[in-house]
């Protein structure tokens, strides 16, 4: 079960007012680079992160073909902000709650596995700080963009289903799988242009991908390469247009597998690019993030499982988003 975590939001007024504050704060040319250099260039802007996707385990695993998975899930997020001293904000915080619903079809292509996917998100934010002095907050909730998302595995993991499936797990516990696949991001989520920040990106985002997975009795070690690449925002604030360069982003995955249903894992990410341009004007500034997570899976019945999960993320610039979520999830397939 993917559970997207969020990037923080933060309400603008009049170009320079943030976290709902309601006297008004006159900004240089080098107060407005910088807040677009945090907002937009180090993420801030994309309330839903790629993070949980780039450590999701056992995206490649085997699965039998003509076979339904659906999930729904829950994560709780806290981020602290760090924002450029001269825009006189300090302590900047964020909770945020993130339920996400999943569905995903196997089936045989080309005498290969794959499957198709989608996912919806919906958020609900409080957002606090200290804005050249004052206390000041916000909040906001609604829908996210829907993500679709296609994969086949290329080697490996043959099209099976029912007893045919079960007896080759069982015969070959050393296995490896290679699979290529492209996630879509739709711009379906809550956006309005005349806000700086919003749960939707109005813009469609790409993501090809190439993974391998090799098991070895009951351990695994998932690797996943991947390119975010952004179409153009045309109706960005301020009648602006808002393109980025991609982002490069490479995970990889330790997993235990005790018996079928129970698992725990351990992964870690590193990105690095998405350098943006406003109107024609690069910005001096890129998203460089290194990722982690834990997570356990535990089955209910035979067709029922509970998966537990942390996530969190650092920057490693000196101004950016550092998250802690924990998640749950459930899902079943028929």
């Amino acid at each position: 079960m993917s559970l997207f975590c969020c990037a923080v939001l933060v309400k603008q007024w009049h170009g320079c007012q943030l976290l709902g504050m309601e006297n008004r704060i006159v900004c240089s040319n080098k107060c407005w680079q910088g807040l677009f250099s945090l907002l937009i260039l180090s993420g801030l802007c994309s309330p839903m992160s790629v993070q949980a996707e780039d450590l999701e385990p056992r995206r490649w695993a085997h699965l039998p073909i003509n076979t339904n998975f659906l999930g729904a899930g829950y994560a709780s997020t806290k981020a602290d902000i760090d924002f450029d001293p001269v825009l006189k904000i300090e302590e900047a915080e964020a909770t945020l709650d993130t339920w996400v619903a999943k569905y995903i079809r196997t089936f045989e292509l080309f005498d290969k596995s794959a499957r198709i996917g989608v996912a919806q998100g919906y958020q609900k934010g409080h957002w606090t700080g200290i804005l050249d002095g004052e206390a000041a907050s916000t909040s906001r909730d609604g829908a996210t963009d829907t993500l679709v998302r296609f994969a086949v595995n290329l080697y490996g993991s043959p099209p099976l289903e029912g007893k045919e499936f079960v007896a080759y797990r069982k015969a070959n516990p050393n296995e490896t799988i290679v699979g290529a696949g492209i996630s879509v991001q739709l711009p379906t989520g809550d956006y309005m242009s005349d806000k700086l920040i919003n749960l939707g990106t109005n813009r469609y985002t790409l993501r090809p991908q190439i993974g391998a997975i090799h098991t070895r009795g009951q351990w695994s070690f998932e690797s996943t390469a991947r390119a975010v690449i952004y179409f153009d925002n045309d109706d960005f604030y301020g009648g602006k247009k808002l393109e980025n360069d991609p982002l490069y982003v490479l995970s990889g995955h330790l997993i235990y597998t005790h018996r079928p249903g129970i698992w725990g894992s351990i992964s870690a990410a590193y990105d690095y690019g998405a350098k943006p341009t406003v109107d024609g004007v690069e910005k001096d500034s890129r998203k460089e993030e290194l990722l982690f997570a834990a997570s356990v899976g535990i089955p209910i019945n035979r067709h029922l499982g509970v998966k537990l999960g942390y996530i969190g993320s650092r920057t490693q610039r000196t101004t950016g988003v550092d998250t802690d979520s924990f998640v749950i999830g459930m899902s079943g397939y028929w």
